[in-house]
C-alpha cells in the first residue's frame, strides 16, 4: 500500500490551497462541537439551576446561532470538495488511457478496451470513495478536535478520562487496519477471478456442451464461487473488530465518564459541567468516531485496494537502461555498436550508417517461423532501397524494426549508430520518420498537421515541400495553410500527401514509406518518392507498384526464404519470385483501383502499373 499512500499524499500537495479552503469551512463546521457541551453547561449552571430560565434560553440561543454558522460551513466544505476530488480523478483518468494507449502501440499488442473500460469504472469507485474519506477524516479531526478543546475548557480532568479510551480504540482500529485491507484485497481479487470463470463459461457455454465438458467447467466455476465466499467471510469477521474499536473508543468514554460523575461532582464540578462532557462525547466524540471507523473501513479500504490495483495495472515496465555510443564519460562503446554518433544526434560521423541490422532475428510468437531469420541490412546516406515480396512475407515487420517499433529476439537495431532498445520516442523520432499506410491527420490547422514534427520549419521551407511535393492544390481548395482541417473531409490520398511532407519537413534522416503512397495516383505517387529520394538521408519504400521498384536504386525482395537484394536487373535474373512479382505487376490481370490524390474517381490499372 506505500504506492497508494506516496500517490495520494502527492495528489493532496498539489491541491494544497483547496485543502486550505476545505480547512477553514471544516473550522467553521465544527463551530457547534466546540460551543455544545460549554453552552449547554453554563444554560444549565447560570439559567435552569439557578432559576433564571431567560438567561439558560439565551445561552441555548448562542448555541443555535453556531449550529447556524455551523451548517454555512458544511455547505461550502462540500462544495470545496469537488476542488480536491476532480484533479484527482482527472490524473487518474489521464494515467489509465495514456497507460492503455501505450500497451495498444506496443509491438504485437491488441487494444485492450475492456481493461480500459474495467480500469475507468474503477477509476470512478477511486473517486467517490476518495471524496467520502476526504470528508470522513477532515470531519474527524475538526469535530473531535473541537470537542476535546471544549472538555478542556469545562475541566481537563474530564478531558483525560475521555482521552485515553478513545485514543485506545483508534490504536485497536489502526492495528487492524492492515488486515482489514488485505481482507478487502483478497475479496476485490476473488471477485473477479469469479467474474472471469463465470464469464468465460458464459461464452463458451456451446462448445462446454459440444464437448461434454460441463462438469469440469461447473466445477472450475464452484472453486471460484467458494474462494470468493471465503474470501466474503473472511472480510465479515472484520467488522468485529470495527466494532471492538468502536465500543472501546465511542461507548467507553461514555460510560466513564457516567461512572466517574459521582466522583467528579464531590470534587467540585458542576451538573451543567457535567451535562455538558455528555454532550461533548455523545453529540462530538462518538459520532465522529463512528463515522471514521466506518468511513475508513468501508469506503476507505476500496480505495486503498482500488487505487493500488490502478497504480499497479497503468504502471509501464521500466524501459532497460541502454548505453549511448559516445557519450561522455561512458568509456568505450558496447560490442554490437558502431560508435558513429552521441544520443540525441540526428547524424553520425562520416561514412557512419543512418540504419543497421545486424543478425536480427523476428517472429511472432515463441513458436512461429522466424519472419526475418539473422538478417542484416546497412543503410547509409543516399541509400534508396525498395522493399517487395507477398503478403506476409514480413515488409511491415522490417520497417517497424527499422523504425525501432518492434524489438527483435535476436541481433540489433542501430539508428544512427545508436542501439534502438529502449530509446525513447523522442530519440527516435530524431532518427526516423515512418509514414504509414493509414496517414494520420488531427482537427486543427493545415500548418500545424505539417509542422507536427518540426514545430520550427521555416515558412520558406514549408512552402517549398508543399509544392514539391504536390500539396499545394489542396492548400488552395482549404484557403491557405492557417485554413482549419476537418479529417473526415479530405481522401485517403488527401491524409497521405499531407503526412508525407509532415514527414519531409522532419529532421530525421532515414524516411521509411511503408505503402505510404497506395491512395495516390501513380504520378503523385512518383512525385512523393522523388522529393524524398533528392532530401538528404536513406528512403526506404515498401513498394506495391513496380515503378517504385524501377526508381530505387536498390530492390530488397522478401519471399520468406533468403532475401536478395540488388538493383532491379539483377534481381529479374536473380530471383523468380521477383520476375513473378513484377509479371503481376504489368499483367492484365491486375484490376487494383487507386483513389487519386484529389480524392477523385479511380485510377485504371494500366495507369496504376506504369
Amino acid at each position: 500500500m506505500s504506492a497508494v499512500v506516496r500517490y495520494t499524499a502527492a495528489a493532496l500537495r498539489r491541491r494544497a490551497r483547496p485543502l486550505g479552503r476545505l480547512a477553514g469551512w471544516s473550522a467553521a463546521e465544527a463551530l457547534p462541537a466546540l460551543l455544545a457541551g460549554y453552552l449547554t453547561a453554563r444554560a444549565v449552571d447560570d439559567g435552569f439551576l439557578a432559576d433564571r430560565p431567560g438567561t439558560g434560553l439565551a445561552w441555548l440561543g448562542v448555541l443555535a446561532v453556531a449550529v447556524g454558522i455551523g451548517a454555512v460551513g458544511t455547505a461550502r466544505a462540500y462544495a470545496c470538495l469537488g476542488d480536491v476530488v476532480e484533479p484527482f480523478r482527472d490524473e487518474l483518468a489521464r494515467r489509465v488511457v495514456s497507460g492503455a494507449l501505450s500497451r495498444s502501440t506496443a509491438a504485437g499488442a491488441r487494444p485492450e478496451s475492456t481493461a480500459v473500460a474495467r480500469l475507468t469504472h474503477q477509476v470512478e469507485i477511486v473517486r467517490d470513495t476518495f471524496a467520502g474519506l476526504v470528508m470522513v477524516v477532515r470531519g474527524f479531526l475538526f469535530t473531535a478536535g473541537a470537542a476535546l478543546l471544549g472538555l478542556v475548557s469545562l475541566t481537563p480532568v474530564v478531558a483525560g478520562v475521555v482521552a485515553v479510551p478513545l485514543v485506545a480504540g483508534l490504536v485497536l482500529f489502526a492495528v487492524a487496519l492492515p488486515a482489514m485491507v488485505a481482507r478487502q484485497r483478497d475479496y476485490v481479487r476473488a471477485d473477479e477471478r469469479l467474474g472471469e470463470a463465470a464469464g468465460g463459461a458464459l461464452t463458451g457455454h456451446r462448445d462446454v456442451v459440444a464437448c461434454g465438458a460441463q462438469e469440469i467447467v461447473a466445477d472450475r466455476v464452484g472453486r471460484q464461487v467458494d474462494r470468493q465466499a471465503r474470501a466474503e467471510r473472511a472480510l465479515a469477521r472484520m467488522a468485529a473488530l470495527r466494532s471492538l474499536s468502536l465500543a472501546v473508543g465511542g461507548w467507553l468514554p461514555l460510560a466513564v465518564l457516567l461512572l466517574a460523575a459521582p466522583w467528579l461532582v464531590r470534587r467540585g464540578l458542576t451538573a451543567g459541567a457535567v451535562l455538558g462532557a455528555l454532550v461533548y462525547v455523545a453529540t462530538g466524540l462518538q459520532p465522529a468516531l463512528h463515522a471514521l471507523v466506518q468511513g475508513v473501513a468501508g469506503g476507505g479500504l476500496r480505495f486503498a485496494v482500488t487505487l493500488d490495483r490502478i497504480l499497479t495495472a497503468t504502471t509501464l515496465p521500466p524501459r532497460e537502461s541502454t548505453a549511448r555510443a559516445g557519450a561522455p564519460g561512458d568509456g568505450p562503446a558496447p560490442a554490437g555498436t558502431s560508435g558513429c554518433g552521441p544520443p540525441g544526434s540526428t547524424t553520425g560521423a562520416a561514412g557512419c550508417p543512418l540504419a543497421e541490422l545486424r543478425g536480427v532475428t523476428f517472429r511472432y510468437g515463441p513458436q512461429a517461423r522466424p519472419v526475418l531469420d539473422d538478417f542484416d541490412l546497412t543503410l547509409s546516406e543516399g541509400a534508396h532501397l525498395a522493399v517487395v515480396g507477398p503478403s506476409g512475407a514480413g515488409k511491415s515487420t522490417l520497417t517497424g524494426l527499422l523504425a525501432g517499433l518492434l524489438p527483435p529476439q535476436a541481433g540489433t537495431v542501430l539508428l544512427g549508430g545508436v542501439p534502438a532498445g529502449g530509446a525513447d520516442p523522442a530519440a527516435l523520432a530524431r532518427h526516423r520518420v515512418l509514414i504509414p499506410q493509414e496517414a494520420y491527420v488531427f482537427a486543427g490547422t493545415l500548418l500545424e498537421n505539417l509542422r507536427y514534427l518540426r514545430p520550427a520549419a521555416p515558412p520558406d521551407e514549408v512552402d517549398a515541400a508543399v509544392h514539391r511535393l504536390g500539396l499545394a492544390p489542396l492548400v488552395r481548395r482549404l484557403g491557405g495553410l492557417t485554413a482549419t482541417v476537418h479529417p473526415p473531409s479530405l481522401s485517403a490520398g488527401e491524409r497521405q500527401l499531407v503526412a508525407a511532407v509532415r514527414a519531409h519537413l522532419s529532421s530525421a534522416r532515414l524516411a521509411i514509406l511503408d505503402e505510404a503512397t497506395c491512395h495516390l495516383d501513380p504520378v503523385a505517387e512518383a512525385t512523393v518518392e522523388d522529393a524524398f529520394a533528392s532530401r538528404p538521408g536513406a528512403l526506404v519504400v515498401v513498394a506495391h507498384r513496380i515503378s517504385s521498384a524501377l526508381r530505387a536504386r536498390e530492390v530488397l525482395i522478401l519471399d520468406g526464404g533468403c532475401p536478395l537484394r540488388g538493383p532491379h536487373d539483377e534481381l529479374l535474373a536473380r530471383s523468380a519470385t521477383y520476375r513473378e512479382l513484377v509479371g503481376h505487376w504489368r499483367g492484365p490481370q491486375d484490376r487494383t483501383h487507386r483513389t487519386d490524390a484529389t480524392g477523385g474517381g479511380p485510377v485504371p490499372a494500366e495507369a496504376a502499373n506504369r
